[in-house]
């Protein structure tokens, strides 16, 4: 028998959309180019050619996991300290993915009200059982985390904690055919003095809480250190980890196998890099399609942009997994570059969201912020069709943006693009900033500053986690508050920044920078806006649009 993971609103009323629309042409918008069409995407995964090119998501949708139902797909991936967390994709073809849902709105401790870089929600799994979605996962520093929904695109319930522990993560859960529940875990060294151990624990029959201590399963410190991240399933009377070992840059993926759930697990190497420049091929999801063809999604780190999410064939052989090509048919397989579309007849085009014009009642999906938002740091309403941000307050202790939770970012796309922001800097106050920003453990900004003399607008770089204040490299001076600013971002993570004002060609300002990652996580991109000190100033900037492109 087989056990496969099956399986902010946004719409306004038309009539008050073209309101909105009409009103800010005529009295509100800057003279700049306008975008009427929507922008392509920066990375598209099909070439309209009946195949599809990894990866599918050139985004760090870290850790990915995915369920089927009838003919959905869904997944979700780690978000660590961002909120709103685990973000929900839906796809009908497996290759093309688009956010739907966030199933963490808000985050559930009071420590995420500062950035809580690397820590929150680690390596999620995403299960459909009796007519409910299950999430489960690990925060190193609290325990094991569930939530659960009858629809993935509407609410999520509160997240219950299932076991309270330190460095316990990597959760994933697995309904047996007697009605028993088991859970499948990882260790993090940092937290629990260990790692390179699975073990298995029973669960209560609702899910909810751990009804034992558990057992170990697997020991990979001989042949398989720092095993993490694993996946249950069961197939034709085996049970199934699939799990990672080696390390995120460069390792392999794991498969144990054993006719009892308490083992002794046989264990087999089903993917490794190979002969191709996928470094570290690991940790994801084995969905099968409705006609019975397995596939299996993983991920690959590559930095700055984090860790990007491949998909790969899957075959069974003797009742092991052959994911990848396998050249050399030694049951071992490699990522491919490119493959046949999992379903030919795909109309899909979706990609996920990128782009915003604030034309929706609610933020785009794609945004994220660095830690618990207040609501007084954001309107869609105060200025219809733009989106407001309030100058926030320096929380205490502040030395850079690293620091602040107000930035608010999304993933970067592709490995070459441009961002475009239109915005309205004149309600600043003497000592705001407001800019665009690709943010990492390095950081580098297009700001602009407010002061008794006006408005400048300079290039700023941080070397951020280190905790080192800003440095400005070159500024200018705006002759007022209408500006465009653009980021330019190249292979490798090269970002140039320049500027123009209405009627005025582009500037470019300050030089290049290398986008660094963050901690877990890829370099993002987005918009930010502060106060001079530990008190809102009253000071606003507003935005109009964040058009992204292909470069």
């Amino acid at each position: 028998m087989l056990h496969l993971p099956s399986v902010w609103p946004y719409a306004r009323p038309v009539a008050l959309a073209l309101l909105s629309a009409a009103l800010t042409a005529a009295v509100a918008r800057p003279a700049l180019a306008q975008q009427a069409s929507p922008a392509p995407p920066a990375w598209d995964p099909s070439p309209g050619d009946g195949t599809y090119r990894n990866p599918v998501l050139h985004s760090d949708f870290s850790d990915p996991d995915a369920v089927r139902v009838g003919d959905d797909y869904y997944l979700t991936s780690s978000s660590f300290n961002c909120v709103p967390g685990l973000p929900i994709l839906h796809s009908t073809d497996l290759v093309h993915w688009r956010l739907v849902n966030h199933a963490l709105p808000k985050l559930y401790d009071p420590m995420f009200d500062r950035p809580q870089h690397g820590n929150g929600v680690w390596a999620p799994s995403i299960r459909f059982h009796d007519g409910w979605y299950y999430i489960y996962w690990g925060d190193p520093d609290l325990g094991i985390y569930m939530t659960r929904t009858r629809d993935p695109r509407g609410a999520w319930e509160e997240p219950r904690l299932v076991k309270k522990a330190s460095g316990n993560i990597d959760p994933c859960p697995l309904w047996d055919d007697d009605g028993r529940v088991y859970m499948v875990q990882a260790f993090a060294h940092s937290r629990a003095g260990i790692n390179g151990i699975l073990s298995v624990v029973e669960l209560s029959a609702d899910g909810t809480k751990a009804i034992d201590k558990g057992w170990v399963v697997f020991d990979g410190h001989r042949e398989h250190p720092t095993v993490e991240g694993p996946k249950f399933y069961k197939r034709n009377g085996y049970y199934y980890i699939f799990a990672p070992a080696g390390g995120v840059a460069e390792g392999w993926q794991l498969v144990l196998r054993s006719r009892n759930v308490r083992g002794p697990y046989e264990t087999r190497t089903v993917l490794a890099q190979g002969d191709t420049s996928v470094n570290g091929p690991h940790q994801g999801a084995w969905v099968d399609t409705p006609d019975g063809r397995s596939w299996f999604l993983h991920f690959q780190e590559v930095q700055p942009y984090g860790r990007l999410v491949h998909l790969e064939p899957m075959r069974w052989v003797d009742d092991w997994p052959v994911i990848g090509e396998d050249p050399d048919g030694d049951g071992v397989g490699q990522p491919v570059a490119t493959h046949p579309l999992p379903f030919a007849d795909s109309a899909s085009t979706v990609v996920p969201q990128t782009s915003d014009r604030f034309d929706s009642d609610s933020l785009g999906l794609q945004w994220q912020w660095q830690g618990a938002p207040r609501d007084d740091w954001w309107s869609l309403s105060e200025r219809p069709g733009w989106l407001r941000l309030a100058a926030a307050a320096r929380p205490d202790g502040f030395r850079n943006l690293w620091d602040a939770a107000s930035p608010l970012l999304q993933k970067m796309p592709a490995p070459r693009f441009q961002a475009t922001c239109r915005l309205d800097a004149s309600a600043l106050t003497p000592g705001d900033h407001c800019g665009l920003i690709v943010m990492g453990r390095d950081y580098a900004s297009i700001d602009i500053g407010a002061s008794d003399d006006g408005l400048t607008v300079s290039q700023r770089t941080c070397r951020a986690d280190r905790g080192e204040r800003e440095r400005e490299s070159e500024s200018a001076t705006l002759p007022g508050g209408q500006v465009e600013l653009r980021l330019q971002v190249e292979d490798g993570g090269v970002c140039r920044f320049s500027y123009r004002t209405p009627g005025a060609e582009w500037s470019d300002l300050g030089g290049p920078f290398s986008a660094r990652e963050g901690k877990w996580i890829g370099a993002k991109f987005g918009l930010y806006c502060l106060a001079p000190n530990g008190e809102p100033s009253g000071g606003t900037v507003d935005v109009a649009e964040v058009i992204v492109r292909p470069l």
